[in-house]
């Protein structure tokens, strides 16, 4: 890992960011690691409603509810994570981890079975108390962790952290690694497992002083493809793979490795002041192609289709550009026939003519 390691060394040179930089950095990556780390789940919002919730606290557009609540509880568990792994004095602990599946689903509340025939409650903040299992694409049932294993295995996962972050036997990219496979196999709470684990890859890479990764919902085949070979590895026993070697979990550490290089060499350029912004967001067509910049034309469309009398103003905030900058973007949009004003610039709303495609 002789890059990685070169890439972190330079990204540490470079600390700390501008109190701008560092600003523009982090509202980034709010936006695009709740929209992606969501839509894995299923979330329907899309990047312009994500955005709106999260800068402004407003609903806009179609959607569920309970999707609205989510996400915007996503991001409060976003915030605890980055406070919890930059306090290098306390230690990961199962309580965190419960107290931080309680606060991304907003409480409790009740789902429907696979088969659609009943409903039942998920209770958050606590271990699963009925199996769960997923089925694979061949169509077999695969099950994680019992109920009645799951506290045991959870407190040798967090002991092995522990004792692991000290050794450091293994590399931080390891570690992240294969804790989120570790974790997964023992799939803990009744809900919001993967959410948790995608967070506390970046809780690990926080507390060692790697930028934040966002896993593109765009990907969502090849990160699911990947975790399924490491499972043909370890086997279906629940128990081998909460206790996975790193060596039979190797595709996932190159894909999670390809991740932080591609975000470590973009966030050197960024801080250099060679790009403008990081994107990683799939409605944008990024992916996990990181530091692909999409046109400020391209984003106020997307925004408009979230919200039609969003304003001037409010454009602005969304995408740190000057209002002069807006309104000349508004003004070529509607020469080229993208979009169109209905009503007055006060109590009118913007008509989108032209869909693009990103």
């Amino acid at each position: 890992m002789s890059n990685i390691e070169k890439l972190h060394k330079e990204w540490q040179s470079l600390q700390p960011l501008k109190r701008e930089l560092q600003h523009r950095m982090d509202q980034q990556f709010m936006f695009d690691f709740n929209y992606n780390s969501n839509h894995l789940e299923g979330n329907t919002l899309t990047y312009g409603q994500t955005k709106m919730l999260l800068l402004f606290g407003r609903v806009e557009g179609d959607g569920l509810m309970r999707d609205f609540e989510e996400m915007k509880a996503h991001n409060v568990g976003l915030e605890l994570m980055k406070r919890e792994a930059q306090d290098k004095e306390r230690l990961l602990s199962e309580n965190f981890i419960r107290e931080l599946n309680s606060i991304i689903l907003a409480g409790d509340f009740y789902k429907t079975g696979r088969n659609g025939e009943y409903r039942y409650k998920i209770h958050t903040g606590v271990y699963k108390t009925r199996p769960n299992s997923v089925i694979t694409l061949s169509g077999e049932e695969f099950d994680y962790a019992s109920p009645e294993e799951t506290p045991a295995l959870m407190k040798d996962l967090v002991l092995w952290y522990q004792e692991e972050e000290v050794k450091q036997n293994l590399s931080v990219i390891e570690l992240a690694t294969l804790f989120h496979y570790r974790y997964i196999r023992i799939h803990p709470f009744e809900d919001g497992n993967g959410r948790i684990a995608r967070l506390l890859v970046n809780y690990i890479l926080v507390r060692h002083g790697y930028p934040m990764i966002v896993i593109s919902a765009a990907d969502r085949k090849n990160y699911l493809d990947v975790l399924n070979k490491c499972d043909e590895t370890t086997g279906k026993i629940p128990s081998d793979g909460a206790f996975a070697t790193i060596e039979q979990i190797n595709p996932f550490v190159d894909y999670i490795f390809k991740i932080i290089e591609k975000k470590l060499m973009f966030a050197i350029q960024l801080a250099n002041g060679k790009i403008k912004e990081i994107v990683e967001t799939d409605e944008q067509n990024v992916g996990v192609n990181v530091g692909v910049n999409v046109g400020v034309s391209d984003y106020i469309i997307e925004h408009i289709k979230a919200k039609p009398n969003v304003t001037v103003s409010e454009l602005s905030e969304l995408l740190q550009k000057n209002t002069r900058t807006i309104e000349r973007h508004l003004k070529n949009l509607r020469e080229q026939g993208k979009i169109s004003r209905v009503g007055s610039d006060k109590t009118g709303y913007w008509k989108i003519s032209i869909i693009p495609h990103f």
